[in-house]
């Protein structure tokens, strides 16, 4: 089975929910992991700070490099990648899967929430991609890899909430551009999950009567690391975590469920 041994993984908001455990499962293949987020002191709604990822990053059996990093500023940015290659000799893998999100009408939308989403969902997205570039670029099989969903220009999933659509995907064309850009040179994907995934955001949106309809952020780790283990030229797609391990041999999801025997809702962005 292909490892991530080694490997040199970015990831933004990496402090909790899938971040995080895309951090652990590569961990657990012996990776190195910088964890750049804004989270370095205990949030009282939200569990998590880069320094209590770290921890289970090294208990998973990686090496862990914890950054406060806004993603926002590019300098912070800049200076994040740098401490990361001064500290791992460079880098391997950019997961762009810090997000902001809002699902709100025009009018319960503050302009404050608007910028916010965009500066961090797809202009930090660009502004991380970018500043990993010249060490990807420098690797053996150099990925990035970005949480955004498929583009489908569906009406249906622009009315409700049309701010935060266009926020997701602009991430989305980032990965179309960058990945015809770098094309034979860094792969360069999104992943989606098919149903809802039980993390913090999702409760902050949905309740916690949404986690009997979600699946643990585990799936989407796995189909990363799937993604993760492949060559440059697998690059360009935007991939759904249930269909990346279906196509990888998996067959039973019943323990990817976060509440046991809960049916899963379908995500946003997917038509029946």
């Amino acid at each position: 089975m292909a490892t991530l041994k080694g490997k040199v993984l970015f990831i933004t908001g990496g402090s909790r929910g899938i971040g995080l455990a895309i951090a652990l499962r590569a961990a657990r293949d012996g990776a190195c992991v910088a964890i750049a987020a804004k989270t370095t002191e205990p949030h009282p709604k939200l569990p998590g700070t880069i320094h209590t990822s770290a921890e289970e990053i090294r208990r998973a059996g990686g090496e862990a490099l914890p950054i406060q990093c806004d993603i926002r500023f590019p300098e912070q940015v800049e200076s994040a990648v740098a401490e990361t290659v001064a500290k791992f000799g460079g880098i391997d893998v950019c997961v762009n899967n810090a997000s902001a999100i809002s699902l709100t009408p025009t009018l319960e939308t503050p302009v404050k929430m608007f910028d916010l989403m965009n500066q961090i969902n797809y202009r930090g997205t660009w502004l991380t991609s970018r500043a990993c570039l010249p060490h990807l670029l420098k690797a053996k099989t150099p990925h990035i890899l970005t949480l955004s969903p498929p583009l489908n220009l569906n009406p249906r999933w622009f009315a409700p909430h049309t701010a935060y659509t266009i926020a997701k995907y602009n991430m989305s064309l980032v990965t179309l551009g960058l990945a015809a850009e770098l094309k034979g040179k860094v792969a360069v994907n999104s992943l989606w999950p098919q149903t809802w995934i039980a993390t913090a955001a999702i409760m902050h949106v949905a309740g916690a009567e949404a986690l009997k309809q979600s699946r643990k952020a585990d799936i989407m780790a796995d189909a990363a690391h799937a993604i993760l283990a492949k060559g440059v030229d697998f690059s360009g797609r935007f991939l759904i975590d249930e269909a990346v391990l279906r196509e990888a041999g998996v067959t039973d999801f019943s323990g990817y469920a976060a509440v046991p025997g809960a049916s899963p809702r379908r995500d946003l962005f997917l038509d029946s």
